[in-house]
């Protein structure tokens, strides 16, 4: 499984998109990169420039990193320069004076960014790109430099994850602010949520994408932002799937059934059936109508009876009133039980009620977080399973209200209390491959031929593991995100890619450069039918990018745009948001 092989939808054009853009799809002549890190990101990054784009890479690494981390002897003409912190005369040994990028791969966000600053001092015409986790500091942090990128590998890497989980059908989506966007059929989306059009069914039945908005029909597909809720019908949002009715009988007998001992329902039950009996025969024996009988059964039950001469009428009421004196403590100890089973269940992650349909997700770190929130986002149930109670994802599943379990996953009652047995997919993100499939063969063995997604470094071991034990479904985040890094690092920030038939969309971002062509333009001016839409603007200094901006409004320097466009407009809109004398610029046209 080559690492391409295994991209995402919006990653496998990437490279594609860097060959298209530049005259050889190769690094420039005499272009080196230093590259910081010693994991498994770092070696994929590494191996994608030496080999894909024939760059001269130096790779930087503290002692323990290199004792610790990967072996780069393999990789020929990759330099290792080994120093016990990433300080100015280390960068200076590793050629970062004459390096055209560098790229932070540890998982540290204050380290990486400290880093960055101390080789932005040395040479102020590097291009940096960051691994981060957290993107909307990384938003506020890359203000702080020239030219910057932030990128999460697990961002990148979470869409695959999903697309397996959910088969063919999941719709083409991507993480963009902290939105969830996806691409649909206009029938299938409420007006509100729609960001732009991607394209109409033209007169031969062909797409035509990114028109003039003056023909929409139920056939288009447009993007849409995602809430969390499936549409059921035209603009009608669906019930979320998470939250059941709240006068639904259903759920409340569930959750008796699991929150309340049995020996405790045996008991209720035999005294509700007393309290009938009684009630029945007091209203038979009294002669009175059906809601005087309901009367005096409950009078009677919770606060005695009246003296009767009848010998019935006495009979019925000492059983009701015994059936009454016997349901109170009853009830009171039901309501106990259950408000602390609940809360032990929610302690120690037990389900209180069986699930079906949903996801299993192992593993709450940086993956496991972007899969759960992006399932959410898509109304797809999830159940979350992680052993470690302060987990990165541990407080958003409890924020989003998804079920948690805290367990070993690699245990079949941990498993079965994720009703396994009932799920739709099992997805293994942990970062223990030995884990990972111990889970995988967990779940196969409690329901066999259940879809499962295992996250893997070893491609090699990946392979063998689907054709020895049939797991269908096995990705490497460190594959699926050194595409990215590496198209970042070549200055070319293509965020996804959205298929429409032959035909593929990019998603980029697009600095404007002081003296652009662009710079002082208005929107309205940028965006052109079947090459280019504007979907958002970043302003300099705005923590939130604003999301269909006023056609009217005009760019400023450093002003970020986002943008939907065709290889073509892309093209076009880098030539013209490029500085004067940025070689950049020129090579754009040259490629066209």
């Amino acid at each position: 499984m080559a690492p391409s092989a295994s991209l995402p939808p919006f990653s496998r054009g990437v490279p594609k998109m860097l060959a298209a853009l530049r005259p050889s799809g190769r690094a420039g002549d005499g272009d080196t990169f230093v590259v910081c890190g010693a994991n498994a990101l770092t070696y994929r990054l590494v191996e994608e420039l030496s080999q894909r784009y024939g760059a001269q890479v130096t790779v930087m690494m503290t002692p323990a990193q290199k004792r610790s981390g990967r072996d780069f002897s393999d990789l020929a003409g990759v330099r290792v320069v080994t120093a016990e912190r990433l300080d100015d005369r280390a960068f200076v040994s590793a050629g970062i004076r004459t390096a055209a990028g560098l790229a932070l791969t540890e998982q540290d966000d204050v380290g990486n960014i400290h880093a960055a600053m101390r080789a932005e001092e040395i040479n102020s015409r590097l291009r940096i790109v960051i691994r981060m986790f957290n993107l909307s500091l990384g938003l506020r942090v890359r203000q702080l430099f020239r030219d910057c990128a932030i990128i999460s590998d697990s961002a990148i890497a979470a869409p695959a994850f999903v697309q397996a989980a959910l088969g063919d059908g999941a719709p083409t989506y991507f993480r963009l602010s902290g939105r969830t966007l996806y691409a649909a059929s206009r029938a299938d989306v409420a007006p509100s949520d729609v960001i732009c059009d991607l394209s109409q069914t033209g007169p031969d039945g062909a797409p035509d994408v990114l028109p003039v908005v003056d023909r929409p029909g139920p056939t288009d597909v447009v993007l849409a932002v995602a809430h969390g809720e499936r549409q059921t019908n035209g603009h009608a949002r669906g019930t979320p799937l998470r939250k059941a009715r709240p006068w639904s009988l259903g759920p409340l007998v569930r959750n008796l059934r699991q929150s309340v001992s049995r020996s405790l329902r045996i008991a209720l039950a035999v005294t509700f059936g007393v309290l009938l009996a009684g009630g029945v025969s007091l209203v038979i024996s009294s002669g009175e109508g059906v809601w005087v009988g309901i009367y005096q059964t409950l009078l009677t039950a919770f606060s005695g009876a009246d003296a009767s001469e009848d010998i019935a009428v006495q009979i019925s009421q000492l059983v009701v009133t015994v059936a009454g004196m016997a349901l109170v403590p009853l009830l009171t100890a039901t309501v106990v039980e259950g408000l602390v089973n609940t809360r032990l269940a929610v302690s120690s992650g037990r389900l209180l009620t069986r699930r079906e349909n949903h996801v299993v997700v192992v593993g709450l770190g940086n993956v496991g977080t972007r899969v759960i929130r992006s399932l959410h986002d898509l109304g797809v149930p999830v159940v979350a399973i992680d052993k470690n109670p302060d987990a990165r994802g541990v407080a958003l599943a409890r924020e989003l209200e998804i079920p948690l379990i805290i367990g070993d996953a690699s245990r079949e009652e941990t498993l079965r209390t994720a009703s396994i047995t009932t799920c739709s997919a099992l997805v293994i993100v942990s970062t223990d491959d030995v884990v990972n499939l111990e889970a995988a063969l967990g779940g196969r063995t409690l329901r066999p031929g259940l879809k499962v997604v295992v996250r893997l470094f070893d491609t090699d071991f990946a392979e063998r593991l689907q054709r020895t034990f049939s797991i269908g479904t096995s990705r490497s985040v460190s594959a699926l995100a050194a595409p990215a890094f590496a198209a970042s690092l070549l200055e070319r920030e293509v965020l996804a890619t959205i298929p429409i038939g032959r035909r593929v969309l990019l998603v980029a971002e697009l600095p404007i450069a002081p003296g652009s062509r662009l710079d002082g333009r208005a929107i309205g001016e940028i965006g052109s039918a079947g090459e280019a839409r504007v979907i958002a603007l970043s302003a300099l200094g705005e923590p939130r990018p604003i999301w269909s901006p006023a056609t009217e409004r005009r760019l400023e320097p450093l002003d970020r745009l986002t943008v939907i466009a065709t290889r073509a407009g892309l093209s076009r809109l880098l030539r013209l948001a490029a500085a004067p004398d940025d070689p950049i610029g020129h090579a754009v046209a040259v490629a066209r």
